[in-house]
């Protein structure tokens, strides 16, 4: 309970710099509350003890550890700064002159042109601390502002009320027209296909022979130059030395301390009531300061279900829920772009609906971020699974997500090629996503995308060696539905950065162009070509191979003797991929990757048809399926030594 307590008795604390603001403002923050009644002296001291280590705002501090209602640290701050809180129920927000502002803009403040009053205009604000740096930057043309004071939540719903659609068009045309899809001409891609298609009928009939032997050739180049590049990933990857792992961050730089910053992490759900519960009781294990976390949960303004189940969750605090207008397109990548300018964090993540992190996470992306130099603008963690025994299809993604997560992707990182993004457990510098226009709303796999973008304007990636778990699609069609819609992102990224192939390659240089090539290109390809592969085990099996005229004796055992190779370090990747996890166990299933993959050519061809039908159709993955695992997030637990398991591999032992 809040007491009022003897104003000489608070002046006589410690003060942090904190709750300094700039101006002539003799009186503080805390003083002011404590004399308004809104707050004890008792949780001062914890709040400013709090704000000496912490990069929070005052005011966030008191709210998130509940030691002060909103509308009593408002009517601080009225007095403090002396103005009015304002009252926007009474005047509405003149959407004229946000406009003259820029609701984007106003939304990444935190304020709202109010009223005109006396010649002045009245700037309602949530950072009224913040205000004299922001006068400088506002249009000169609005003369001289006032200041008034309104929670943020207030203030964003004033922004909405008047200018809700300019910012959700917004969010589908950040990133620049030359780097995005939305340009997509679903026309020339059909007549692309039909060509190539025609070509291939034609070849057929002219030279079936010759036909065959050029796409054997195609097949076998691409799978033999993208197993070379896993290779020397898995050679780099395992010359890397195990990171330190402190479960806290020590926050120093130069022998100067440093204060944790703001983290904000963006969850888009659709359609989720069967998960909400389970996601804010993951979330809630976090062990940063619940004061510098903010969790956007990003809700389609369409989607009832999903925010019904969050108005009975009983959200704490530091979550809140973004809702995103209605608008022709309906992506993932479309909703973080409308929720970016909500954020309050210098650092943005990214989790999906179904994650569950690994409790000490944030800290460490916090420590690599700071331990590391600014080019260094986006960090990925590794995806697991919490159902890997729910059939064979999990066992089997299982394995493939611990060779691209734990060996592929780590060794594309310390190689210096281009690193595809996962779509979770990412995190990015926000100088860096707002400078790239953050997602391109229109392509379907704009973790990959954005991956690639990054490299382009000569950022680094880097995997961090902290673990989500998240639930395993286990059923064929939606398996196959998922896989499709990234092959079809996959196919439409390169092809987008592929239009002007001379600027991709001033902007990555040949190695990484080179690389670019070997993981879009080259993946595409296997897929296409999937049944010409196949019918190389004919030779080890004893059966006629139709191209055994042709190549005779030598070039037939050549080609069959380098798809077996490459077949052999597949598994051998896929093996190194589950040793140094908790899924040791299913050594056994990686030689059915050979009918799990075949399923990949299936969900290709899918692929290739949408990108001519409905190239931006987001086939959304149905979450909450799995019987085992859902209910709890791993529990944490110390490994042993020398050991780079997760630290809460044991509570998965038992899934």
């Amino acid at each position: 309970m809040n007491t009022r307590t003897d104003p000489d008795r608070i002046t006589a604390l410690p003060l942090s710099p904190l709750v300094l603001f700039p101006g002539d403002r003799k009186r503080l923050l805390g003083q002011i509350l404590v004399e308004l009644g809104e707050l004890s002296a008792g949780d001062l001291i914890k709040a400013l003890a709090l704000g000496a280590r912490e990069d929070a705002k005052f005011g966030d501090i008191l709210i998130a550890h509940g030691m002060v209602s909103e509308s009593g640290l408002y009517r601080g701050l009225a007095v403090q700064f002396d103005c009015q809180v304002a009252d926007f129920e009474a005047t509405p927000a003149d959407a004229r002159l946000i406009d003259r502002i820029g609701p984007d803009f106003c939304l990444r403040e935190g304020i709202v042109p109010w009223k005109p009053v006396g010649g002045a205009i009245v700037i309602a604000s949530s950072r009224p601390e913040d205000f004299g740096r922001l006068r400088a930057a506002l249009p000169e043309s609005l003369g001289r502002v006032l200041l008034a004071v309104a929670p943020e939540r207030d203030i964003q719903s004033a922004l909405l009320s008047v200018r809700r659609r300019r910012l959700a068009t917004r969010a589908e045309t950040r990133v620049d027209a030359s780097e995005s899809c939305r340009d997509w001409n679903k026309t020339s891609m059909g007549l692309l296909v039909f060509a190539a298609l025609l070509a291939l009928v034609i070849g057929v009939i002219v030279s079936a022979q010759t036909t065959l032997l050029l796409l054997s050739l195609w097949a076998v180049a691409a799978l033999v130059m993208n197993t070379a590049l896993k290779t020397a990933s898995a050679i780099a990857s395992l010359r890397s030395g195990d990171e330190e792992t402190p479960r806290f961050v020590s926050w120093r730089h130069r022998g100067k301390a440093r204060r944790l910053p703001m983290v904000s992490i963006m969850v888009p759900l659709f359609r989720e009531r069967e998960i909400v519960a389970r996601l804010v009781l993951r979330l809630s294990r976090l062990t940063y300061p619940k004061e510098l976390i903010d969790i956007c949960l990003v809700v389609e303004e369409d989607d009832t279900i999903t925010q019904a189940a969050l108005s009975s969750a009983n959200l704490p605090r530091w979550m809140r829920q973004i809702i995103v207008p209605r608008g022709l397109l309906k992506t993932k990548p479309r909703a973080l772009n409308y929720a970016l300018d909500f954020c309050r964090g210098s650092i943005i993540g990214v989790y999906d609906a179904e994650d569950a992190p690994e409790p000490d996470q944030i800290h460490r992306i916090v420590r690599r971020f700071h331990d590391s130099g600014d080019d260094l603008a986006c960090i990925q963690g590794i995806l697991d699974f919490y159902n890997p025994k729910a059939n064979w299809l999990s066992r089997c993604f299982t394995i493939e997500y611990a060779t691209w997560f734990r060996v592929v992707l780590p060794g594309l990182a310390r190689l210096g090629f281009v690193v595809p993004l996962g779509g979770t457990t990412l995190f990015l510098r926000r100088s860096v996503l707002e400078e790239l226009g953050g997602w391109d709303a229109h392509n379907v796999t704009e973790d990959a995308d954005l991956g690639v973008r990054l490299a382009r304007h000569g950022y680094r990636t880097e995997l961090i060696n902290s673990v989500t778990a998240e639930e395993a699609n286990c059923r064929l069609w939606p398996w196959i539905k998922q896989r499709s819609r990234w092959i079809k992102g996959y196919a439409i990224t390169w092809a987008v950065h592929m239009r002007s192939p001379r600027k991709l390659l001033a902007d990555l240089g040949l190695r990484r162009f080179v690389g670019v090539q070997l993981l879009f290109l080259g993946t595409l390809s296997q897929f296409v070509l999937a049944p010409v592969l196949w019918t190389f085990w004919a030779i080890p099996l004893g059966l006629h191979h139709p191209l055994s005229a042709s190549l005779g004796p030598f070039g037939l055992g050549l080609l069959t003797g380098l798809f077996l190779i490459a077949e052999a370090i597949t598994l051998g990747i896929g093996i190194l991929g589950i040793a140094a996890t908790r899924h040791r166990g299913l050594w056994p299933w990686v030689l059915a990757m050979h009918v799990y993959f075949p399923l990949a050519a299936v969900a290709g061809y899918k692929g290739i048809w949408e990108m001519i039908v409905k190239p931006f159709y987001w086939d959304k993955t149905a979450h909450g399926q799995a019987m085992a695992g859902t209910g709890l997030a791993p529990q944490a637990r110390k490994p042993a030594p020398g050991s780079v398991r997760s630290h809460f591999e044991a509570r998965f032992e038992s899934l």
